[in-house]
């Protein structure tokens, strides 16, 4: 019997989820839910039923895991606690700081009403969660560092946009490569904000404005870009719209320590993405079958990344990940 599939939201993330269930044979999606007009949601297949969001608990039965895939700033933290009192749910939660609270909400939820909710699940928070415990687990000696990109970031060219006189834009976070290659010698230094990361925009002007008057509103917005060395690239419509449409994103952590007669050792994670919302989504689902199993073993509340076992992840059986894998 497949593991029956519920998406809530469907803009970028819930789109890649759909994708995503169609290449896992023991999944199958049940229905999406839609804070729009169902009838203008178009799904990449059309014979799944799309419903009002707001009639999604009579459908408390003929789902086993529902995935949410709203935002963290404005739908999760009300969306979490809510949906998980009714279903086992699984989501991307990404606002670190606010973490330890969001998991308090949603475990009073879950735990009573018996299901399984596990959250923040992604590359950042998530997979490089993951790895930058393993680094501090196996090398106490040590520090960690996480560079992300290049990578578009989605609230930082929101923050371009907004600047008076773009009519469009993005902005890309890259990593320093003359501060990872100081990282992966095993010297532990310590970087500041500006030596780690670079920021690149490209922004599309209106019509008469001000190119460097933009420019400079830009290299110095606090919280986006004044603490790092910004590049600025004016380009056309067409431009933004041929070579900057995709997502891509990705990053390093590593883990630089010292072990035994100060032997340096450094591990290393890295990710490179064509499509940040596609492979956060195919995380996604294979957390959705662990929520599904853990429930299956009566097991209820709140979870992270931490919690999980990384067997339950995979379709394959513990004999046959200790044949192949192990």
């Amino acid at each position: 019997m497949k593991i029956r599939i519920g998406i809530a939201g469907y803009g970028n993330l819930g789109r890649g989820v759909e994708s995503a269930i169609g290449q896992n044979e023991d999944m199958e999606l049940v229905g999406v839910f839609t804070r729009r007009k169902p009838e203008d949601v178009q799904l990449i297949n059309q014979t799944v039923p799309v419903h009002p969001l707001d009639e999604i608990e009579r459908f408390k039965d003929e789902i086993d895991v529902l995935i949410l895939c709203g935002g963290s700033k404005n739908d999760l933290p009300e969306q979490g606690p809510a949906l998980s009192a009714i279903f086992n749910t699984v989501d991307s939660f990404d606002t670190h700081a606010k973490i330890p609270a969001y998991y308090e909400a949603v475990d009073a939820s879950a735990k009573p009403n018996g299901n399984t909710a596990i959250i923040s699940v992604g590359w950042d928070p998530g997979l490089f969660s993951i790895n930058r415990l393993f680094g501090e687990a196996v090398l106490p000696e040590g520090a960690t560092y996480t560079f992300w990109g290049k990578g578009l970031s989605q609230g930082h060219s929101d923050a371009v946009r907004r600047v008076e006189g773009v009519k469009g834009g993005v902005q890309y976070t890259l990593p320093a490569s003359e501060a990872i290659e100081r990282v992966r010698s095993g010297s532990l230094p310590e970087l500041t904000t500006r030596e780690k990361h670079t920021r690149e925009c490209y922004v599309v002007l209106d019509e008469g404005a001000d190119a460097e008057k933009v420019k400079q509103e830009i290299v110095t917005m606090p919280d986006y870009f004044a603490d790092y060395d910004t590049t600025v690239h004016f380009i056309s419509e067409e431009e933004l719209k041929r070579d900057h449409s995709a997502m891509p994103h990705g990053g390093f952590v590593i883990r630089s320590g010292k072990t035994g007669e100060g032997n340096s050792q450094v591990m290393e994670y890295a990710l490179t993405l064509d499509s940040n919302p596609e492979f956060t989504s195919s995380v996604l689902v294979a957390y959705a079958r662990a929520a599904y199993r853990l429930n299956q073993n009566g097991e209820s509340g709140a979870k992270t990344v931490f919690d999980i076992a990384p067997g339950l992840l995979s379709p394959k059986s513990p004999a046959d990940l200790r044949k192949e894998l192990l």
